[in-house]
């Protein structure tokens, strides 16, 4: 995988665009900020028709990569608030960690189904215009 295309894979996961193409949007523009709306997605892409609900219960395997993003966030805020608070107390440390958490939801949730999807769908260059 040559750099270029690297670059183009992982700004489609921030972006949530289809793995195929790297163009079409997977999830509705403005939902983002919307509770209970922010899990909307087209589905197919706009550009090259790529369905983004093959099957029933696909994104079950995208829940284990949003564990290991959580769990990554979790540890790093662990590591930070020790270095920078040494005396918090548990209590703080589950609060801090709740909030984090549900502010990063939506965002979480939307790049593990992105990321899930591009694992088995490889991107098509012959898709480009």
């Amino acid at each position: 995988m040559s750099i270029a295309s690297l670059k183009s894979l992982v700004l489609s996961i921030l972006k949530s665009r289809c793995p195929r193409c790297h163009k079409g949007d997977m999830f509705l523009k403005g939902k983002l900020t919307h509770p209970g709306k922010f899990s909307s997605m087209h589905e197919a892409c706009s550009h090259c028709e790529l369905s983004f609900e093959p099957e029933p219960g696909y994104y079950f395997g995208a829940m284990f990569i949003s564990y290991a993003i959580n769990t990554a966030i979790f540890v790093s805020v662990w590591i930070i608030l020790s270095l920078v608070y040494p005396d918090y107390s548990p209590v703080e440390m589950i609060l801090l960690l709740l909030l984090i958490s549900v502010i990063c939801l939506p965002l979480i949730y939307r790049i593990s189904r992105t990321i899930w999807l591009s694992i088995f769908v490889k991107f098509d260059e012959g898709n480009q215009p």
